[in-house]
């Protein structure tokens, strides 16, 4: 039987990189990288830096792990596919689309999926008009970045400017969402497969980065204590909307489901967190997984012909 050293040879965890998202990627990475050793896979960690092309020389596969602008968006995978190199989960379209949050919207509005109307925003300017459209309580948004970065939830006029503000200092288009009350899931996908369902609870106004990876409060339900047939339908959505916006191998969708049991589409992702409060470890556990056989699993994907 061919061990896992031989089976995907040298393998790069690429990690860090040069976006606002760096620390949860070298949290991330640092985590890959262990779970890949335990499993005998050949795996090397490399802190990106942005156009040294040499880190990558000698390595027959990369393990991704670069979040956000430069590692999740299309630009390494680029990179990796002109050099010859398999890398894991999305090409460089999915990843281009899915890190926009806007396209992703647009698209998945086209395909019958639902998801919070919104509306662009160029200036402060445009904000009220955007706001009488979709009434309050909304949330503004930078629609290039993750991990919540830039995002605030707004309930009175006088937010509006410092929320506009924020996302509009990440360098990006702004989108303005109306705000869907109730709860929050999380759909991991992994090979095609959906795995359980995740429930958050934070006491937080939502799911924001410190709820995400620095709060020991957060609460995270899986089984999610939906019925079985309302657990199905989460999940085959969720596979429709990833596999809308080309995305491929692992990742994860986020949803609100509203006071009267809609579910509603809120963004997805090509490269989540792998860290100690991250979701997909979270339902891989709950569907079997170490995780070690995880990051394997994930591994596996890097073997489809992506370059």
């Amino acid at each position: 039987m061919q061990n896992l050293s031989e089976q995907f040879g040298k393998v790069a965890v690429l990690m860090g990189g040069w976006s606002a998202e760096r620390d949860v990627s070298l949290d991330s990475g640092t985590a890959v990288l262990n779970g890949l050793l335990e499993a005998g896979v050949d795996a090397h960690g490399i802190d990106f830096k942005k156009a040294d092309v040499t880190q990558l020389t000698g390595f027959d596969r990369v393990f991704n792990m670069l979040h956000g602008r430069g590692g999740e968006d299309g630009v390494v995978q680029g990179l990796l596919e002109y050099l010859g190199v398999s890398y894991t989960g999305t090409g460089v379209l999915g990843s281009a689309l899915a890190m926009d949050k806007i396209r992703t919207k647009e698209i998945w509005m086209s395909k019958g999926l639902q998801t919070p109307e919104f509306r662009t925003v160029a200036s402060f300017a445009e904000c009220e008009n955007a706001v009488n459209k979709l009434g309050m309580p909304v949330i503004v948004k930078p629609a290039l970045e993750g991990s919540s970065i830039g995002i605030s939830k707004v309930e009175k006029e006088d937010e509006l400017k410092a929320a506009f503000d924020l996302a509009f200092s990440c360098k990006s288009d702004v989108m303005i969402e109306r705000w869907i009350s109730g709860e929050e899931y999380t759909v991991s996908i992994l090979n095609g497969r959906a795995l359980p369902v995740i429930r958050l609870k934070t006491c937080n106004q939502f799911y924001d980065y410190e709820a995400k990876y620095l709060s020991d409060s957060t609460v995270y339900l899986c089984p999610c204590g939906l019925s079985e047939e309302k657990e199905s339908e989460l999940a085959a959505v969720a596979l429709k909307a990833f596999d809308a916006v080309s995305a491929k191998g692992w990742g994860r969708i986020d949803f609100m489901m509203d006071e009267q049991g809609q579910s509603w589409l809120i963004e997805a992702n090509t490269v989540p967190g792998m860290t100690s409060h991250s979701l997909v470890p979270m339902a891989a556990k709950q569907a079997g997984y170490t995780f070690s056989e995880l990051v394997v699993e994930i591994l596996t994907t890097s073997l489809d012909e992506n370059v």
